[in-house]
């Protein structure tokens, strides 16, 4: 069945398809390929996984410039200052939105960030084709986003592998039980559990705690969305999830270091 025409995920997985056909063309898989040095994969999952009930939670923090919900968030937006705050603040990773035509990203902010900082890197975009996972994987990424709802079993299945092999770690991203079960399935191993739906882009901040104790021990479990106070880090501290994403309360924050200090506390309870 086909997704109705308002569907926003499937909306701007068509407008990525053609962004990618044009990139195809003017850098074309082989010239990529001769670029790539393959890395350990990893960093990000050993990163994040927090062990022990007594921990701190990890913090991915995230650099965006915009979203479809909040609209722009940062207009002076410096992807390598911002970057060099989160990791002079306690951040455990950094996560980069590359998407440029609804988060107004830059593929070019991965290659920036990854010249200044040592901390593991997720770049987040719609990644629909192989040829995104290369293309990440020669900026310097160790990680990317796989979104389960947007890419099926069979799809999802084939990029995780493919993500591996480039030296990725592919964070998956599900909303409900039955796309836990598709991530589990299709080799995830590091699953991000969204309280947005981004079919309607509302946020539900109960999500991530109903499906963080289906997550099996041994998958390392992340919380994006809707998460911005200490209150809501202690009430995922308290369970077995092992990290969060925190966006948009750090992109709008008018002293992002403090908020940073402030949540890094909160973290480590």
């Amino acid at each position: 069945m086909n997704p109705p025409a308002t569907d926003f995920l499937f909306r701007i997985a068509d407008e990525r398809r053609r962004r990618i056909d044009a990139l195809r063309l003017a850098t074309p898989p082989h010239v990529l390929r001769s670029r790539l040095v393959t890395r350990p994969g990893g960093r990000l999952e050993r990163a994040l996984r927090r062990h022990a009930s007594d921990r701190p939670l990890g913090l991915v923090c995230e650099i965006k410039r915009a979203s479809p919900s909040r609209g722009v968030l940062r207009p002076d937006l410096d992807p390598v200052l911002v970057a060099s705050l989160y990791e002079a603040g306690g951040a455990t990773a950094i996560s980069i939105v590359t998407e440029p035509d609804h988060f107004m990203g830059e593929l070019e902010w991965m290659d920036q960030v990854r010249a200044v900082t040592r901390l593991p890197l997720l770049l987040k975009d719609f990644v629909v084709d192989g040829y995104q996972l290369l293309d990440a994987a020669v900026r310097g990424a160790d990680a990317v986003l796989l979104i389960a709802a947007l890419l099926g079993e069979v799809r999802l299945q084939r990029l995780v592998g493919e993500a591996k092999m480039l030296g990725l770690d592919p964070l998956v991203e599900v909303h409900d039980a039955e796309e836990l079960r598709i991530a589990l399935r299709a080799g995830a191993t590091l699953v991000g559990i969204n309280n947005r739906d981004l079919r309607t882009l509302a946020v539900d901040p109960a999500v991530a705690p109903a499906l963080v104790p289906q997550v099996p021990p041994l998958v390392t479990a992340v919380a994006e969305s809707g998460i911005s106070t200490p209150a809501d880090l202690a009430r995922l501290r308290a369970t077995r999830c092992d990290a969060v994403l925190i966006g948009e309360v750090l992109m709008t924050s008018t002293d992002p270091a403090a908020t940073l200090a402030t949540l890094v506390v909160a973290a480590r309870g």
